[in-house]
């Protein structure tokens, strides 16, 4: 099977050629529902109900999971849509319509595990003229996967821990505070509540990051190509520095601006590109430095 490579074809169908078992990670962001029309006739996001839509993604991420390893990670970047005049939504005009999590259960449905909601937020968000609701500053990425065990390295993506918490670790802790008993309905007590006279840890055994939390801070980034909805590299960085080992091969059935393989690339992995816009595909071979099939 080859990689580092762009197809230029329909999504569920470049699918259908590749292997079964064959990539280790997909990291994606489909077109939005109602949001961009691209002029081509196979494009997804302008069908007449958000129903149609669902079940077209579906339809192409089951043939992803077929190509995914067992052990594969799917990493999904969806946001939602308010319903908009002439939209056959099945709510009503200025409703939010819950793509997202519509997408989500009818995955989860389909047979894959719904195993993450992270939200992306944004400090520096597409600016909005609303006056009747907040502002939008957050997307989702969810974390799906074929099986219940899969591949995931949690110390890539680890954050440094907060200084409150290394204070706690080293200070002591007396019997008279009301963590000190088990919380009802939550059974042991956690071991940094309970009493103790001196740290927590041994000064050397003291950890200095977490595990990564489920709300991550990256901010969009410009970008002058021609492509409107490039996601910024850290964002797939991120997701493939979790979800695919070294050497392995990311896929990427939206390919857009490329920045899926241009961050695999740059993280010692492999990637597959499908696109269905040609001016697309030319956009990330120039900007990736790979090549067009």
């Amino acid at each position: 099977m080859k990689t580092d490579v762009i197809i230029n074809r329909e999504a569920l169908y470049a699918l259908r050629e590749l292997p079964s078992e064959s990539v280790n990670c997909c990291v994606t962001s489909p077109p939005y529902y109602g949001l961009r029309d691209y002029g081509l006739d196979a494009q997804i996001g302008r069908e007449d109900t958000p129903e149609q839509y669902i079940d077209r993604l579906v339809d192409v991420f089951r043939e992803l999971r077929r190509v995914l390893k067992d052990d594969g990670t799917f990493w999904l970047n969806i946001a939602d849509t308010y319903c908009g005049s002439g939209m056959k939504a099945g709510c009503k005009q200025k409703d939010l319509i819950g793509i997202p999590w519509l997408l989500a259960f009818a995955l989860r449905s389909d047979g894959w595990y719904l195993r993450s909601d992270i939200i992306w937020l944004k400090e520096n968000p597409m600016p909005e003229s609303c006056r009747d609701r907040p502002s939008r500053c957050y997307e989702h990425i969810f974390l799906l996967t074929k099986s219940k065990k899969y591949y995931y390295d949690a110390a890539a993506i680890a954050e440094p821990i907060a200084p409150g918490t290394a204070a706690r670790y080293r200070q002591g802790r007396g019997a008279g505070h009301k963590y000190a008993e088990e919380v009802p309905g939550q059974g042991k007590v956690q071991g940094l509540n309970r009493a103790r006279s001196g740290s927590y840890y041994d000064e050397a055994l003291m950890p200095t990051m977490r595990n990564r939390r489920d709300v991550w801070l990256i901010n969009t980034v410009p970008y002058k190509g021609g492509h409107f909805a490039a996601f910024p590299p850290k964002l797939a960085e991120t997701c493939i520095k979790a979800g695919c080992p070294k050497g392995g091969v990311v896929l990427d059935p939206f390919f857009g601006s490329g920045t899926t393989g241009l961050a695999a690339k740059s993280l010692d992995r492999r990637y597959i590109g499908i696109e269905l816009n040609a001016e697309y595909c030319t956009l990330a071979g120039a900007r990736i430095g790979g090549g067009n099939t």
